[in-house]
């Protein structure tokens, strides 16, 4: 008996154990996906330099490196929300209500920038608190509740502005153009903060626990996994990067308009899914999705140099989600 005993609690150990590394070895598979999109990457810069010259300049990528920043912002936030199984389809609104309030606040004589910026991401922090926590307590897919929060803030923003509001001071606009020879310093901290949150996904409790939610929430929760604390942190990181991709957006364009942020939605799931992440959590990366980013700004760029209309782009975007999603899906094994 006493031998059957540990025999089945050597089993239940090792069963545990088998679990809880899984998400990490399915993580770290991930490698030849990220291989695969850089080398579309690669190729893609090729197929530009042969069409135009320009395209192949130092000068050029350094320009795709500074318009990938908003993408990038987003997406990285959008990443650990997916990768717990979830979404967040709130974030482009959120954007929409950011850049409008920085820029409405920042041009009150009782404000200035500081405390408009200060604002935006207490309210940040507000809407990822109540999305995670809606999400919690309601026990319905993400999708449903942050579509929900989209519209409320959506409305919300309309409700205080119609139109662009107020203009930024001078000198807020280095924060998008501001370069340290020559190199983009908010778009080259933007790659630091990526390769931070990669190493702290891999190397830390917090981020083997987000890998193993999206892998299986209630297999994690036995194991001792705080599931709501991990689901709270990460709907509020999404949350945060939505209100600094408005705050720099408002940086831009010198101000900000109630659906500047209409079409991040979609974007930003868009170099998620590309990069390798898949949909129904648990596996991919935040480094996947930082190459997808660059090679769907190329794409961008190369668009625009062949002077192909603007909105061939969304059809683009939309291309690309649905193969990346098809390729990454899981196959089920048909029986002999």
């Amino acid at each position: 008996m006493n031998t059957l005993s540990k025999t089945e609690g050597g089993t239940q150990h090792a069963g545990r154990t088998q679990r809880r590394h899984a998400p990490m070895r399915r993580h770290l598979s991930l490698n030849a996906t990220a291989y695969a999109v850089f080398a579309l990457l690669v190729a893609l810069y090729v197929v530009g330099a042969c069409i135009s010259d320009r395209f192949a300049t130092f000068g050029n990528l350094l320009n795709v490196h500074q318009q990938a920043t908003g993408l990038a912002l987003v997406a990285l936030g959008q990443t650990l929300a997916i990768l717990t199984g979830g979404i967040d389809l709130s974030v482009g609104s959120l954007i929409s209500v950011s850049a409008t309030l920085t820029s409405g606040l920042a041009d009150n004589a009782y404000g200035g920038w500081t405390s408009a910026v200060l604002a935006v991401l207490l309210l940040s922090v507000v809407v990822g608190l109540v999305n995670g926590g809606l999400v919690l307590w309601l026990k319905v897919h993400p999708l449903i509740v942050t579509l929900g929060m989209g519209a409320v803030l959506q409305g919300a923003i309309l409700y205080y502005s119609l139109g662009p509001a107020g203009t930024v001071p001078d000198g807020f606009d280095s924060l998008a153009y501001g370069r340290f020879m020559t190199i983009p310093i908010t778009a080259t901290l933007v790659l630091g903060l990526y390769f931070i949150v990669s190493f702290l996904m891999q190397n830390t409790r917090l981020g083997r626990y987000v890998y193993m939610v999206g892998d299986d929430g209630h297999a994690a929760t036995l194991t001792g996994v705080p599931k709501a604390r991990v689901i709270l942190v990460v709907y509020v990181f999404c949350a945060v990067c939505a209100g600094v991709t408005g705050i720099y957006l408002a940086a831009q364009f010198g101000s900000g308009q109630p659906y500047l942020g209409a079409n991040y939605t979609l974007a930003s799931i868009t170099p998620v899914v590309v990069g390798g992440t898949l949909l129904t959590g648990g596996r991919g990366g935040v480094v996947g999705t930082l190459i997808a980013v660059y090679l769907l700004s190329l794409l961008n760029n190369l668009i625009n140099f062949a002077g192909i209309p603007s909105h061939y782009q969304l059809i683009v975007q939309g291309a690309a989600i649905i193969l990346a999603v098809s390729l990454n899906a899981p196959r089920k094994r048909v029986a002999a």
